[in-house]
């Protein structure tokens, strides 16, 4: 009522609310209770502490803080407080782990040897996969990046981690490339034994379209091909 008193008439507000108006212009003029005026000082304490984390503080932190300082309240107040103040921490982002290094696999040697950098398009090609967090669960997006350029040249998105989810990013930058001689780098993770099947497969003197690569599926088993052009996969 306030708050709205230079919009609403005072009279009009209290029919609405079902409140007497002599409620509240006594309301308006009673002191602050004491449980109120300490609210105002713990606030105070809170937002300077709060702001010397850079924002960086929640409520656990806060009250922790507090305790060492000797002001002994109860976390739920700390908390209490802060919602109304619209104060937050910073939690810290739990990443979903995309790439495992299967147990026992064999290391194939580094083609790149961390030197990324091209001289020319179509000469060295990194590919990795993420995860998109959405309302209806994770995606997972696997694309392919041509160095010299640093242009994404293949991607494809599902909701899964299988061989062909990576195969699909591949036949996207193949289909529009038609590269010859390129190096395609990946990781050494092991997402439908994608990158482990590939690890530095040489495949020379090959023109386009006539040389598969077999790929096995992790989960499902069985054999994908793949047709690729003149391609060392690392």
């Amino acid at each position: 009522m306030r708050a709205n008193r230079a919009r609403w008439p005072i009279a009009t507000m209290a029919r609405l609310l079902r409140v007497s108006t002599s409620g509240y212009y006594g309301w308006l003029a009673r002191e602050p209770s004491a449980h109120a005026c300490s609210d105002a000082q713990l606030l105070a304490r809170i937002r300077t502490l709060h702001a010397s984390s850079r924002g960086t503080y929640g409520a656990p932190r806060i009250h922790a803080q507090l305790a060492r300082e000797g002001v002994h309240v109860g976390r739920k107040r700390v908390a209490r407080l802060m919602r109304l103040a619209g104060l937050c921490g910073a939690s810290r982002r739990r990443w979903k782990l995309t790439t495992h290094q299967r147990a026992g696999a064999r290391r194939a040697p580094d083609l790149v040897r961390r030197h990324f950098s091209a001289a020319a398009p179509n000469v060295l090609w990194v590919a990795d996969a993420t995860y998109i967090p959405t309302g209806e669960g994770f995606l997972y997006l696997a694309v392919v990046l041509d160095v010299f350029s640093r242009r994404i040249v293949g991607w494809a998105m599902s909701n899964h981690l299988y061989t062909e989810l990576m195969l699909r990013a591949l036949d996207m930058a193949l289909l529009q490339r038609r590269p010859v001689g390129v190096i395609h780098h990946s990781d050494q993770g092991c997402q439908g034994e994608f990158n482990r099947s590939l690890q530095h497969l040489e495949i020379g003197g090959v023109k386009w379209d006539d040389h598969e690569v077999g790929l096995r599926n992790r989960r499902g088993g069985h054999r994908c091909l793949h047709r690729a052009g003149q391609v060392s996969i690392s």
